[in-house]
């Protein structure tokens, strides 16, 4: 590696030190179905945001529900204190498509109808609201 991006690097891991964040990849649901279910919990206070996840009927609700409490793990330990004591909330929460897989499905008078197989990479981060207050 060079030194300009080894510098660049350096950086960059330095400026995640003080994010609190979970990513999950290659999840084998659509974006557009995991949307939904980030749009709903988008800003929303972590304990809430858990109970929506928790009753939803969607099957994306359960994978987010176990990126968020990976996310509430990781800023406990990162920051030492106990998730219950602070005001934690999500602050961003990203999906990105993934890989898609092509199949092909047979079709009548000897054609072929593709079939996209779509995936998403789910990134969630959670904050206190204490620090955006002192920022501003």
């Amino acid at each position: 590696m060079g030194a300009r991006k080894k510098i660049s690097a350096d950086k960059r891991k330095e400026a995640n030190k003080s994010l609190y964040f979970a990513k999950l990849n290659d999840v084998p649901t659509s974006p557009r179905k995991m949307r939904l279910m980030a749009d709903l919990i988008r800003g929303m206070e972590v304990n809430k945001a858990l109970s929506v996840l928790k009753y939803s009927s969607k099957e994306a609700s359960g994978r987010l529900e176990k990126l968020l409490k990976s996310a509430i793990s990781n800023w406990e330990q990162k920051t030492e204190q106990k998730a219950d004591s602070a005001n934690l909330y999500v602050s961003k929460i990203y999906v990105d498509s993934a890989t898609m897989l092509k199949r092909l499905r047979t079709a009548p008078q000897g054609r072929g109808y593709r079939i996209r197989k779509r995936s998403n990479h789910v990134t969630i981060f959670v904050d206190t609201k204490n620090t955006n207050e002192n920022e501003n």
